[in-house]
């Protein structure tokens, strides 16, 4: 068994892979795209786990991987295939090279032909594969560019993916109409490219007749994949919050600890989304909080200064975490959630106002 999480960037339809060792808690991660990366960390960090490594199975055209910003913020290590061509990887992969995490372990298939670096990854016990861009879903990667060569795809699918097991799942780099995953058996049956008895010269005739554009990334991706994702400057990396030690979740939020907006209330604007029974309820508030109930904040934003942190809050955190959602669409630049509501706070025995049982 492994810890394993399919995430998407709907911008470029481009698929990662989280596969983790659940005892050993050793993680990596395939794919990773440079603008999911705080995403990514928050699930990461959510989970428990320690990222070893990023694998990107090939040179990516159509994003930039997020392999150089997650080694800068969590300490992993960059492979890539050896025939890449790339600059500043920890581990360069030669074809039946493994990746280690805890227990577990990835084997490093070559399949050159989409790209000349092109790996397929495969799970110690042969139960899923990792394709890149090499076989999709009822597909496969183009042959067109990066010395793309559509004889080399068809052998590597065909000697390399579809001799694995037939239950083995396969999961694509890309899927541009909802699919998520296939099977060997599938793919060796019904793919309409490779599958069935398609020759390779038949193969070859299609590939070189698809006529397709180039990715609109192709120009920025390629050479900042080529050095594993590393910007040629800072301008290119996400600004973080610095107004306090925010933390941010796997759904999107920034959150700030109770403790911290306690010690520094007089610097921030609380802004309570609580029904006013509530407000004065069991919980209580806090001292300087403003009730601007959730369902009529749209009509208070004008009484909020922009230049200002905003904490939201509610009972548990759920609420209020709409709340800084809406205020960041409206243009409020410094927006935090209280992590665990008010009743983390009251667990905190943390300072409130209006507690019907007099709490203080």
């Amino acid at each position: 068994m492994v810890v394993f999480r399919q995430l998407q960037d709907l911008p470029s339809s481009t698929y990662s892979y989280l596969v983790a060792d659940p005892l050993a808690r050793e993680a990596v991660l395939i794919d990773p795209v440079f603008e999911q990366v705080r995403r990514d960390v928050a699930l990461i960090e959510e989970l428990g786990l320690k990222l070893r490594y990023t694998i990107d199975t090939h040179v990516h055209a159509d994003h930039v991987t997020g392999a150089w910003l997650l080694r800068r913020r969590l300490g992993s290590r960059i492979a890539i295939s050896r025939q890449s061509g790339a600059d500043g990887a920890d581990l360069y992969l030669r074809d039946h090279d493994t990746v280690v995490f805890g227990r577990r372990s990835l084997a490093a298939h070559a399949t050159p032909g989409h790209t000349s670096g092109c790996l397929t990854l495969v799970l110690d016990d042969q139960t899923m594969a990792f394709t890149g861009d090499a076989l999709l879903i009822r597909g496969c990667g183009r042959t067109d560019f990066q010395e793309g060569d559509p004889g080399r795809l068809y052998r590597s699918v065909r000697e390399q993916i579809f001799s694995l097991p037939d239950d083995c799942l396969l999961y694509p780099g890309h899927d541009y109409k909802g699919n998520t995953v296939t099977t060997v058996a599938e793919e060796r049956l019904y793919n309409p490219r490779l599958g069935a008895d398609i020759g390779e010269q038949d193969f070859i005739g299609h590939m070189q007749n698809l006529a397709l554009p180039h990715p609109m990334k192709l120009e920025i991706a390629v050479p900042a994949n080529l050095l594993c994702g590393r910007p040629t400057d800072d301008t290119q990396l996400a600004a973080e919050p610095g107004w306090a030690p925010l933390t941010y979740t796997f759904a999107g939020i920034w959150e700030v600890q109770p403790q911290w907006l306690e010690e520094h209330l007089p610097e921030v604007q609380v802004v309570d989304v609580r029904d006013v029974g509530e407000f004065d309820g069991v919980l209580g508030h806090i001292a300087t909080a403003r009730l601007f109930p959730l369902g009529e904040l749209q009509a208070h934003l004008g009484d909020l200064a922009a230049d200002r942190p905003i904490v939201t809050v509610c009972r548990s955190g759920s609420r209020s975490a709409r709340a800084a959602v809406v205020l960041e669409q409206n243009g409020f630049p410094q927006v935090a959630n209280l992590s665990g509501g008010m009743l983390r706070w009251r667990s905190l025995r943390l300072p409130v106002a209006g507690a019907v049982d007099g709490a203080a």
